[in-house]
């Protein structure tokens, strides 16, 4: 019974979330899936919490990747000015 419950509320998660949210949730899931079974057989919740956090980390990790890639074609598009130096006098 629990298998079919884990089962059901992890694809309930997976089919409210889309392709992008679903790489955090599934593998945050499964890692807390198997923490919260050896934390006293909660599996479900700690597939869960494991969901939320996966879900949270992916974000803010392509949200770093976007910034990084805007900010590599800004330097790309953006001429370099040559370096002038003043005679010594």
């Amino acid at each position: 019974m629990k298998k079919i419950l884990l089962a059901s509320a992890m694809l309930a998660l997976v089919g409210a979330s889309n392709q992008a949210q679903a790489i955090g949730c599934l593998t945050g899931g499964a890692a807390g899936a198997v923490a919260g079974h050896y934390a006293g057989h909660h599996a479900v919740l700690g597939a869960l919490g494991g969901c939320v956090a996966g879900y949270h980390l992916h974000k803010k990790q392509m949200a770093a990747a976007k910034l990084k890639k805007q900010q590599e074609m800004q330097q790309a598009t953006t001429p370099q000015q040559p370096v002038t130096t003043q005679p010594a006098q």
